[in-house]
């Protein structure tokens, strides 16, 4: 992504792509086994009690027999690109140059499908190592229309997944993201601009604001990642292709009178965009 040998300097070209120039100079020192099953367990932790913060996730280490401090609990936490869920007294930015945009599915009766898309990142751990998943989901049908895998927390994944959905399945009316610099990056917003598609955003810390996409995660890892243990990249993707067609096609939805995700999203879809 970085060249070294360009005419542009790498600071240039780190402003650029908005990427710390320390960051493109730092050699990652790889995640000892210890910590990689203490990430397995606050991941668990999290998925449970989202509400809890590194406090209470510590306590509950302690009580499953982990002797980690907070100080660990935190900065795993934050290696994780996780945090406590509920609304803060003084909500801070994701990122001081990123524009943020106001919520706008509050009170909005959402019925049909390519209404309202929605978005989040999660964390995914393997036997070896961790990794990223982003997924894009239809609100009204819970289909999962694209994803991706990263090792990093940047937004070129996010912007990948966000194409290959807008290619495929056409435009929605209104994207819906949290506060994550992935999604208020340039880089990401530039794309709905482009489609004019309206930008929702959460507020910080507002998990109830993208609750379907929130279960979903839930869905993905005690259906298939927990189960499975995957060692490698290849492998998590693999069983994800595996797991979200089995999702869309054949799980079926209580919510939808048994229905599944696909079903819902192409009986819902306007009549014009099924021509199409």
């Amino acid at each position: 992504m970085i060249d070294k040998e360009d005419e542009l300097s790498v600071t240039r070209q780190c402003e650029l792509l908005e990427f710390s120039r320390s960051g493109f100079y730092y050699t990652p020192v790889p995640v000892s086994a210890k910590d990689m099953e203490l990430m397995r367990q606050i991941d668990e932790i999290h998925l449970m009690y989202p509400f809890y913060g590194s406090r209470k996730i510590r306590t509950e280490l302690w009580y499953l027999g982990y002797d980690a401090g907070r100080d660990k609990v935190r900065r795993l936490m934050r290696l994780m690109g996780i945090e406590a869920l509920y609304v803060k007294p003084r909500l801070s930015s994701a990122h001081p140059g990123h524009k943020k945009y106001p919520y706008l599915l509050r009170g909005l009766e959402i019925t049909g499908a390519n209404h309202v898309w929605a978005t989040d990142i999660t964390y995914i751990p393997k036997t070896r190592g961790f990794c990223y998943l982003v997924a894009i989901m239809d609100w009204a049908s819970r289909m999962v229309l694209s994803w991706r895998l990263s090792n990093t927390l940047d937004s070129a994944f996010c912007v990948d997944a966000l194409e290959e959905a807008l290619s495929t399945y056409g435009c929605p009316d209104i994207f819906n993201t949290d506060q994550g610099s992935q999604f208020t990056s340039e880089a990401f917003t530039n794309v709905l601009h482009a489609h004019s598609i309206s930008i929702s955003m959460d507020g910080k810390g507002r998990w109830m604001d993208n609750v379907f996409i929130e279960r979903l995660w839930k869905s993905v890892k005690y259906e298939d990642i927990y189960l499975k243990a995957y060692a490698s990249m290849a492998e998590v993707k693999s069983g994800l292709a595996t797991y979200f067609e089995f999702y869309n096609e054949k799980k079926w939805h209580h919510t939808f009178d048994k229905k599944t995700p696909s079903m819902v999203y192409y009986d819902s879809l306007p009549q014009k965009q099924v021509a199409a």
